[in-house]
């Protein structure tokens, strides 16, 4: 399965990449292949990194929402399009990320 993870990532150390990472890594061993905004590199606008978020949702069959993601504007408009798009959502909250 082709999965996006989503969650909050400013204004946390690091911008939350080792909990993407750490989320991916599990995705991974279960044998999906995972678009992950953790490896966008810095400089870009909030905007350019939206643009860029959403058009990885729309390549994917599920999003994964870290937890904490209510808290994020982008997470929230990430899990708006997954719902519009029908995609299949996954809780870290309510999985250990072996899906």
């Amino acid at each position: 399965m082709k999965i996006y993870i989503s969650g909050p990532m400013s204004g946390l150390p690091d911008f939350n990449r080792p909990e993407f990472n750490v989320a991916r890594t599990l995705l991974k061993l279960d044998g999906h292949s995972v678009l992950s905004p953790a490896i966008l590199p810095d400089g870009f606008e909030q905007r350019e990194y939206m643009d860029i978020c959403i058009a990885m949702v729309r390549c994917v069959d599920c999003v994964y929402m870290l937890k904490g993601w209510e808290k994020s504007a982008g997470a929230r408009a990430e899990h708006a399009l997954a719902e519009k798009l029908n995609l299949k959502i996954i809780y870290q909250e309510k999985s250990d990320g072996h899906n």
